[in-house]
C-alpha cells in the first residue's frame, strides 16, 4: 500500500522518455526479459493507481473505524451458531409410553406405576412397549386385575413421558411410533433455505449493497430466530427453520464482503478469522443454554434475545465504499469516507479525494453470466464450488460419525468448539508464511484425511462400553487357571481366555478412542479451511460480483451437506468413502491453480480481475527470466525509467475534508450526484 505522499503514476504514453538510450542497450542484448520487466513494472503501476487503496491508508488502515466495525459482527456470529445448531438439542432422545389415562375413571388413586402396569404390554425382557396399549374396556378394576387386558392397539390419545426431565420437540408434538421419521425434514429444510439464501441473497447483496442485506439477516433472525419460541405445531417450526437459514446465509455473505471492502492487508484477514472465532464461541453458548435450560421454547427465548440490541445497526453500520463507487454513488462514497477519517482523526487531502472516480465517469456493470463468460469467474467458480462441496461434505460426514459413535450431545459440541478457536487462531500464522493458496491446500488436505481415515476404520464392534476386568480364572488364582495343571498347558488357555474375552472389547475401545480423536482433529482442520476459504474466495472476486459469486459457492457447500445427510441414511460402506476420495482429489487439484491473492490489490470490475489474473502469471514470468539471465540491471533501470517517466506532482494539498463533507459537503467538490 502507498502511503499518504503517494505519487498517481500516469499512462506512460502521455510522458514519453527523455533518454532512451537506457532502454534500448538493454534491450538489444535481452529482448525478451526486458519486455517481461516491461510488464512487471505496468503490474507495479497499477497497483500504485489504485486511488481507493490510497485513500484507504490515508483513512488508517486498521483504526478506531475499523475496530468498531470488526466488533459490530460479534454479536451477530454468536447468534449465528446458536441459531445454525439449535436443532441437535431440539430432539433428544425420549422413551415414550402410551396415554392410558381411561383407567383413571375406573380408580383415580391409581399410582403412574400401576397405571402402565394394567395397561400396557410388555417386551420380552420384561419392559413396557412405547407404541401399544390394550384396548380400553367397561370393566371395573378388580376384574382388569383378575382376567387382564389381551387385545392391543396403537396408541390413540397420545403419549407420555414419565422418564423425561427436559421438554423438547419430541414431547411436544409426540414425534414418536412413526412420526420420527419428520425429525429428518428439519434437516431437509433447513439445508434447502441454505441453498436458497445463498442463491437469493448474493445476488441481493450486490444489487442492493451489504448495508441493506445486513439489516434484512438482522430482521430475519429476529422473526424466524427468536420467533421459533412462538410455533403451534411442527410444521410452522419447519417454515420457521426454512426462514432462519436464509437469513444465515444472507448475513455470512454480506458481512464477508463489507469487512473484506473496508480493510486492507493483514488486517482483512485477521478480521475475518476473529469473526469466526466468535461463531466457534455461539456453539459453545447454544451448548450451555440446552445443558441449563429445561424447556426448548425457553432455549430461544433467552439464547434469541440477544438480537434485538442488533436493531441499533440501523443507524451504526456503514455501507462498502467499493461498493458505492462501482455502481456509480460517488457522492455517497465520499461521505462514507470522510466519516472514517474523522473517526480515525485523519485527514483525507481534496486533491486525493477528487480523484476518487468511475474510470470513463461510467457506471460499472456485471450480471450473473459473467460466471460463464468470464474465463476467470469460471475457473475460481468451478474451482472453489468444488472445494466448498468437499468441506460440506466432509464436515458433516464426521459429524454424523461421532454421533453414531454414541458420544454425548453436549460433547460433540463443546469439544469441536472450543477446538475450533485455535485452529482459526492458526491460519493467521498460515497466511502470513505460506499464502492463501497454500494455506488452503494444506488444511483441506489434512480435514480429508482424516474424514478418509474414519470412513474406512471399522465401526461395527464399536458399541462395546470399555474393557471387561481380568478373567474369572486369572481373579480367582491369581497366576494359573488350575492349580493342576502344567505351568505351559495354563499359560496356553490363560492366552486363550485373554484371547477370546478381553482384547476384542479392549481393541474396540482403543478404535473408538482414536476415531474420535480423528473426528476432532478432522474438525479442526476443516475449521481453519472455511476460515481461508472465505478469505481466498472474496479476494479473487471482483466487488461487482463478490457477493453473488460467494452465494454461487455456498450452493456447494449445502449440496456437499446434502449428499452426506442422504448417503448416511442409506447405510452406504463404499460409496462414502469413494465420494470423499474423488471430492477431495478435486478440491486440491483445482487449489492449485488458482492465483495467490496475499498482497495484490483487491480487484473492483472484470476489468480489474482479468488484469490481476495476467499481470500475476507475467510477475512470476519476469522474476524467473531475471533469474535465469541475470539480467539485474536491467530490471532496475528498466523499472526506475517506466516510475520516474511517469511521475506525476500531483502531492497531496494542505486541504483537507471539513466537517461539510461529512455531512454530505463534498458535494461541493465533484458536481456528480449519485
Amino acid at each position: 500500500m502507498v502511503t499518504e505522499n503517494n505519487c498517481k503514476v500516469k499512462k506512460r504514453s502521455l510522458h514519453p522518455p527523455t533518454n532512451s538510450n537506457q532502454l534500448e542497450a538493454p534491450e538489444h542484448s535481452h529482448p525478451p526479459s526486458q519486455e517481461m520487466l516491461l510488464r512487471r513494472s505496468r503490474a507495479t503501476e497499477a497497483q500504485q493507481d489504485d486511488k481507493f487503496a490510497n485513500i484507504l491508508d490515508v483513512v488508517g488502515e486498521f483504526g478506531t473505524f475499523q475496530r468498531k466495525l470488526v466488533g459490530l459482527t460479534f454479536i451477530p456470529n454468536i447468534l449465528l451458531a446458536f441459531f445454525m445448531f439449535a436443532d441437535i438439542f431440539m430432539f433428544t432422545a425420549q422413551k415414550p409410553y402410551c396415554n392410558t389415562s381411561w383407567i383413571l375413571a375406573v380408580d383415580p388413586n391409581l399410582s403412574e406405576a400401576q397405571q402402565l402396569n394394567l395397561t400396557l404390554p410388555r417386551e420380552p425382557n420384561g419392559s413396557f412397549q412405547t407404541c401399544l396399549m390394550y384396548l380400553p374396556v367397561a370393566w371395573d378394576l378388580e376384574s382388569i386385575i383378575q382376567f387382564g387386558l389381551n387385545h392391543t392397539e396403537s396408541c390413540q390419545d397420545g403419549w407420555i413421558y414419565p422418564e423425561t426431565k427436559k421438554r423438547s420437540l419430541v414431547n411436544e408434538f409426540d414425534l414418536v411410533c412413526g412420526k420420527d421419521r419428520d425429525t429428518e425434514g428439519v434437516q431437509t429444510m433447513f439445508t434447502a433455505g441454505l441453498l436458497i439464501g445463498s442463491l437469493i441473497f448474493g445476488f441481493v447483496s450486490d444489487k442492493l449493497g451489504r448495508y441493506p442485506t445486513i439489516l434484512m439477516s438482522l430482521l430475519g433472525l429476529t422473526i424466524f430466530g427468536f420467533g421459533a419460541a412462538f410455533v403451534n405445531t411442527f410444521h410452522q417450526y419447519l417454515f420457521f427453520r426454512f426462514g432462519v437459514s436464509q437469513a444465515l446465509m444472507c448475513y455470512a455473505i454480506s458481512s464477508v464482503c463489507l469487512a473484506t471492502e473496508w480493510l486492507i492487508g493483514q488486517h482483512r484477514a485477521h478480521a475475518i478469522i476473529l469473526e469466526h472465532c466468535f461463531f466457534s464461541v455461539g456453539v459453545m453458548y447454544l451448548t450451555g443454554l440446552a445443558y441449563s435450560l429445561p424447556h426448548w421454547r425457553l432455549l430461544f427465548l433467552v439464547g434469541g434475545a440477544p438480537v434485538f440490541p442488533l436493531i441499533s445497526y440501523i443507524w451504526i453500520v456503514p455501507e462498502s465504499p467499493r461498493w458505492l463507487l462501482m455502481k456509480g454513488k460517488l457522492e455517497k462514497a465520499k461521505q462514507v469516507l470522510c466519516y472514517a477519517a474523522s473517526m480515525n482523526r485523519k485527514v483525507i487531502p481534496l486533491s486525493l479525494l477528487d480523484k476518487l472516480q468511475l474510470p470513463g465517469k461510467k457506471v460499472t456493470k456485471a450480471s450473473v453470466l459473467d460466471f460463464y463468460n468470464n474465463q476467470h469467474l469460471r475457473k475460481v467458480t468451478l474451482a472453489m464450488g468444488c472445494v466448498w462441496f468437499t468441506v460440506g461434505y466432509s464436515y458433516f460426514t464426521l459429524s454424523l460419525k461421532l454421533k453414531d459413535l454414541g458420544v454425548n450431545i453436549h460433547f460433540t459440541q463443546v469439544v469441536p468448539g472450543i477446538m475450533e478457536v485455535p485452529a482459526r487462531l492458526c491460519c493467521i500464522f498460515l497466511l502470513e508464511q505460506i499464502g492463501r493458496k497454500w494455506s488452503l491446500f494444506a488444511t483441506l488436505c489434512h480435514g480429508c484425511l482424516m474424514c478418509f481415515l474414519v470412513l474406512i476404520l471399522p465401526s461395527d464392534t464399536l458399541g462395546v462400553s470399555g474393557c471387561p476386568h481380568s478373567p474369572p480364572e486369572l481373579q480367582l488364582t491369581g497366576t494359573l487357571p488350575s492349580s493342576g495343571q502344567s505351568p505351559k498347558t495354563g499359560l496356553r488357555k490363560l492366552s486363550e481366555t485373554w484371547k477370546g474375552r478381553a482384547w476384542p472389547r479392549c481393541l474396540a475401545t482403543e478404535l473408538k478412542s482414536m476415531i474420535v480423536l480423528m473426528v476432532v482433529l478432522g474438525e479442526f482442520s476443516l475449521a481453519a479451511s472455511v476460515s481461508v476459504f472465505f478469505i481466498y474466495t472474496a479476494e479473487l472476486l471482483p466487488t461487482v460480483l463478490r457477493a453473488t459469486g460467494l452465494g454461487l459457492v455456498s450452493l456447494a457447500w449445502a449440496s456437499g451437506a446434502i449428499s452426506s445427510l442422504v448417503i448416511s441414511h442409506q447405510k452406504l460402506t463404499l460409496l462414502p468413502i469413494f465420494l470423499c476420495w474423488v471430492s477431495a482429489t478435486l478440491a486440491l487439484f483445482f487449489c492449485t491453480l488458482l492465483p495467490e491473492t496475499q498482497g495484490q490489490a483487491l480487484p473492483d470490475n472484470l476489468e480489474h480481475c482479468f488484469l490481476q489474473t495476467r499481470n500475476i502469471a507475467e510477475d512470476l514470468l519476469a522474476e524467473d527470466a531475471v533469474l535465469v539471465d541475470g539480467t539485474v540491471e536491467v530490471r532496475n533501470s528498466t523499472i526506475c525509467n517506466s516510475t520516474i517517466l511517469k511521475v506525476d506532482s500531483d502531492i497531496p494539498s494542505n486541504a483537507s475534508c471539513q466537517d461539510t463533507s461529512l455531512q454530505g459537503g463534498g458535494k461541493d467538490t465533484d458536481p456528480q450526484n449519485d
